[in-house]
């Protein structure tokens, strides 16, 4: 997909999922890169230096898709123009890696969590918790899901559906009935957008809450993420920002004198959260944090 395409696919939607929006960012550019015709090693750095500029500004709270750029454009300047190409596409192939590697080292975490549970609550859409169940369920775990519709896009359908074409027994609630549905839980297991420095997690609308009810009634939270959803910039005091959509997806043609609030994301709190699930281990989140500066010191430079 071109690279146009891809930005407006992350702008309307159509492209969902911080790990899907960064992957179809590297593959936009290896496209870029390999199908244009560039002067020189000057002109192609300028280009992917404004293209990177295009894809910053689509959605805000994208660090996955920020860090995927950032790692790609992180070469040594030679005017040796194939060189530097060379250079470009080798690190698009390591992204490419890094997202299959870390997916699969989630699977293993999470099956080795189910084997102790039989209900696990669930929100919204993650490719990376869906890819888990699913992988955890084929290994043979006795698995039973609960989980919300998600509006006003309605993204928890797209989670039934995918679990349940699977052979998954999902049990699908309305947003409002979170808490019938995490009664019976054994954990929740919910994806995440952003991992700011201080240890919250930023990821749909609802999920705080929904971690509230969980601590009340004394169940773990996990959240199920690779670690470059962490925001390095969040620790220089710049805040994540909180993207609010159009209200029009919540209520076409509101009366006037009714203001509507169409926020897609929220924070969570670390002392909501058991541990952060992803491929350098289980981690609580300011442990997740010191041990993504050992593994992944470029992130923070």
């Amino acid at each position: 997909m071109s690279v146009k395409d891809t930005l407006e696919d992350i702008k309307s939607l159509k492209i969902q999922g911080a790990q899907n929006i960064a992957i179809e960012t590297a593959l936009a550019l290896q496209l870029f890169i390999e199908d244009s015709i560039f002067k020189d090693s000057e002109d192609l750095i300028f280009k992917l230096k404004k293209i990177k500029k295009q894809f910053f500004e689509t959605r805000p709270t994208e660090p996955a898709m920020r860090n995927t750029l950032n790692y790609i454009l992180n070469v040594n300047y030679t005017s040796d123009f194939y060189n530097l190409k060379k250079q470009l596409l080798n690190n698009i192939k390591k992204v490419q890696s890094f997202f299959k590697k870390s997916n699969q080292k989630i699977n293993i975490l999470v099956n080795r969590k189910l084997k102790y549970s039989h209900v696990l609550f669930t929100h919204c859409h993650s490719s990376t918790v869906t890819s888990a169940i699913i992988y955890s369920f084929k290994k043979g775990n006795n698995i039973e899901v609960n989980n919300t519709e998600t509006r006003p896009f309605y993204q928890g359908r797209k989670t039934a559906i995918e679990l349940s074409k699977k052979g998954i027994k999902v049990n699908h609630f309305i947003d409002s009935a979170a808490k019938n549905a995490l009664k019976n839980a054994d954990f929740v297991l919910i994806g995440c957008d952003a991992i700011l420095s201080t240890g919250e997690i930023i990821n749909k609308i609802g999920s705080e809450y929904i971690a509230e009810i969980a601590k009340k009634y004394d169940i773990p939270v996990y959240v199920c993420t690779n670690s470059w959803k962490f925001d390095p910039l969040t620790i220089e005091g710049y805040e994540e920002l909180i993207e609010e959509r159009n209200k029009e997806e919540v209520w076409p043609n509101c009366p006037k004198n009714i203001k509507i609030y169409n926020p897609i994301f929220e924070i969570i709190k670390p002392e909501y959260i058991t541990g952060i699930i992803s491929e350098l281990g289980i981690y609580p989140p300011m442990v997740f944090i010191e041990e993504l500066r050992r593994e992944s010191s470029w992130i923070f430079d």
